[in-house]
């Protein structure tokens, strides 16, 4: 959570803040860029942020003109390493020089984001986040990230579906006005959204085709495709609250099951040949990765574990067992067991107006105003509060800090009993932190290690710090299923402070 984003403050009703406490948000921070010119594959990192005037003024760039600033505004900030740009500007060069539009020009952008992602703008804008940087094993892998981005750009998939959600918005229009009562126009609009999902899936689809044809043509590894699609599902089962075998029930998710995506990817790479048949740089690539920071920043608090601390606000507080966090731009939220979830945020507020009466004065939806009382959280001035909507019941804490207020919210289904246990324990781990503590919180960083003669994943997994379960995230961010070995002399990623 970003001290601006704090800041800012936050005016949400309880009611509709229900989405956001039950799926994690996204932490996205921009970066330096790369201008990749067409032919030239030795390209060095740049030495400012990408801006449009050096961009051809094509209808596609000028809607990168738009949005390009919007992203660095929205995401604030740049993540330089010279080394990690250079390997990451040389493998999209090589792309470029198999390019089915060589008139195409990119620019490429790593964001300082922890979460694995990456998106393409019309006009030859490519975001990759350092979180899918670190995911990857070798060149190959990032090659056909990007080779799956470029292929969106050059499809004009952006632009089409731009059209095809103008046009569902307004038959959805046309379907309510003239529908307004009728049982089958939630049938219609329904209708309209399978029609828009499937069309973000076959365009998923056709990039992922045209993407594994150009690494392969490029000389790359094709099956580095389905290896990474692998490794990105094996990330999210481990992010996952729920069983990791549970089949995605999300029908309108705009990316196909991974499953299916890894079938069709190695369908694709083998008209290329065995596996083997192409060329992958694991050492070159692990030696760009080396020292690039993981995870969090500190203007964003750290996550160790199931405890959030922020250095530069000096507060912190403790998730029951079972739950996941994540640290989103304007909040922190935890997932857990039986869709209970908690939610954090700050609001500036005066000093003068009671906690009591801040919490009645309509910013919660559906309170109970019997169950405003005030009491002390870590010897500060709280209050608490119960709240009901819909199908959802909620704990509400707030706190004060001098000018700042913190704001627990715990959501659970109605009826369900664990919701007063979470919030309970939750608002008892408040904290604020020592002057040593906070100085003592430092980044996590990627730290290429060669394994010795004897080293087992668990035994280089016990060298990893701050993180949850580490070797489940050795394996994964190493690519090893779970019966995979490592040999002496191999170059892997631990987790360091």
């Amino acid at each position: 959570m970003k001290i601006d984003a704090i800041a800012g403050g936050l005016a949400q009703a309880v009611s509709g803040v229900t989405g956001t406490l039950l799926s994690l948000a996204a932490v996205l921070v921009l970066s330096a860029c790369q201008a990749i010119t067409g032919s030239n594959d030795t390209l060095g990192p740049s030495s400012k942020p990408v801006t449009i005037d050096n961009v051809g003024r094509d209808q596609f760039a000028n809607l990168a003109e738009q949005q390009h600033p919007r992203i660095l505004a929205t995401f604030g900030g740049e993540y330089s390493d010279p080394k990690l740009e250079r390997m990451v500007a040389k493998t999209v060069g090589r792309l470029v020089l198999v390019s089915d539009d060589p008139e195409q020009t990119y620019r490429i952008t790593i964001l300082d984001s922890p979460n694995i992602n990456a998106f393409a703008l019309p006009g030859g804008y490519l975001y990759v986040t350092r979180g899918l940087l670190a995911l990857a094993n070798d060149d190959s892998e990032l090659a056909a990230v990007i080779a799956h981005e470029m292929a969106h750009v050059n499809a004009k998939h952006g632009i089409l579906r731009q059209k095809r959600e103008e046009e569902e918005a307004l038959a959805q229009q046309v379907v309510a006005d003239l529908l307004k009562t009728d049982p089958t126009a939630r049938a219609a609009v329904i209708r309209g959204k399978l029609r828009l999902a499937q069309f973000s899936r076959n365009q998923e689809l056709q990039a992922d085709a045209i993407g594994i044809k150009a690494i392969g043509n490029a000389g790359f590894d094709t099956f580095a495709a389905p290896r990474f699609l692998k490794s990105m599902g094996a990330f999210a089962d481990f992010r996952s609250v729920s069983d990791p075998g549970e089949t995605d029930l999300d029908f309108l998710a705009t990316h196909p099951a991974t499953p299916k995506r890894v079938e069709l990817a190695a369908g694709h790479a083998r008209a290329f040949g065995a596996e083997g048949t192409g060329n992958s740089d694991r050492d070159g690539f692990l030696a760009g990765l080396d020292g690039m920071v993981f995870g969090d920043r500190p203007e964003e608090g750290f996550v160790r574990g199931r405890t959030f601390l922020h250095p530069l606000l000096g507060i912190g507080f403790t998730v029951p067992a079972g739950f996941v966090i994540d640290n989103g731009t304007s909040e922190v939220t935890a997932t857990g067991p039986k869709q209970v979830a908690v939610r954090f945020d700050a609001v500036a507020l005066d000093e003068t107006q009671p906690l009591t009466t801040y919490l009645t004065s309509g910013w919660v939806a559906g309170l109970d105003p019997a169950s405003v009382a005030p009491t002390t959280v870590a010897g500060l001035t709280a209050a608490q509060a119960r709240a009901q909507a819909e199908n959802w019941q909620f704990n509400i804490t707030v706190i004060r800090n001098q000018k700042q207020v913190y704001r627990l919210l715990t959501a659970a289904p109605i009826g369900e009993p664990s919701g007063d246990a979470v919030a309970r324990e939750v608002s008892s781990s408040f904290r604020l932190l020592g002057d040593s503590e906070r100085a003592g919180l430092r980044p996590l960083r990627l730290k290429i290690v060669t394994a010795s003669p004897g080293d087992t994943p668990a035994t280089l997994a016990g060298k990893m710090r701050g993180t949850d379960r580490p070797l489940e995230l050795f394996r994964i961010l190493n690519g090893l299923g779970p019966g995979g070995s490592i040999s002496a002399g191999q170059k892997v990623k631990i987790v360091t402070g």
